[in-house]
């Protein structure tokens, strides 16, 4: 069995259930039971939610993302996180995975694009802050070998059934849309026969989980 860990934020809350799901036959899919936020939290706690959950050191595979919180502007504020800082804590926590999870193949997935007029005061997210802070990413994580999933362009263009609300893909057509390029991803890094993926439910996921974020 393979060994996939997928860590990220709101946005990994809606699809890691579907993705466990589908490979459940051939890998053994871990994810944190909160949301991993920003950046810097990340950092912070990847290394405790190993300890504590028990994750494996020879994880085939570790598929993460931070960059929604990261962009968030609060009280017409820049972004909660410098771009400087960004690429820098990125490179670190690139790192940290590599120490703790010394085999595993590296995927990104880029931020997911938002509804800026769905916003109200005083929190705001902006598409030309998440497009600036995903070039970040790539410049900064592709030169160290890690791939790319670029769920940007993935979403960008979704039609409306898909999102539950200006952030979020909690609904069949999101989740699905979603979870499907990332097992895709997946599949492809570990070489999963398609034919191995389950065909699976969607499950809606609940909005009371730690750090959900807006």
């Amino acid at each position: 069995m393979k060994k996939i860990l997928l860590l990220g934020d709101s946005i990994r809350l809606g699809y890691d259930t579907y993705v466990k799901n589908a490979l459940q036959t051939v890998a053994e899919v871990y994810f944190p039971p909160e949301n991993c936020a920003f950046a810097q939290y990340t950092l912070r706690w990847v290394n405790e939610w190993k300890q504590k959950v028990g994750y494996p050191d020879d994880m085939d595979l570790v598929h993460w993302n931070v960059g929604l919180w990261d962009v968030l502007r609060i009280l017409d504020d820049d972004t909660f996180t410098s771009p400087e800082y960004y690429g820098e804590t990125l490179k670190r926590l690139h790192k940290r995975l590599r120490v703790l999870f010394p085999k595993a193949k590296q995927v990104f997935a880029l931020s997911t694009s938002v509804v800026e007029e769905l916003y109200e005061p005083p929190y705001q997210r902006r598409n030309a802050d998440i497009e600036r802070f995903n070039k970040i990413a790539v410049e900064t994580l592709s030169p160290l070998g890690v791939t790319i999933n670029d769920l940007y362009s993935v979403t960008k263009d979704a039609p409306s059934c898909c999102r539950s609300d200006m952030t979020h893909f909690y609904t069949t057509e999101g989740i699905r849309l979603i979870g499907q390029r990332v097992l895709q991803e997946i599949c492809t890094q570990l070489d999963i026969p398609s034919t191995e993926v389950n065909a699976v439910d969607v499950v809606i996921p609940k909005l009371t989980e730690k750090l959900v974020g807006r």
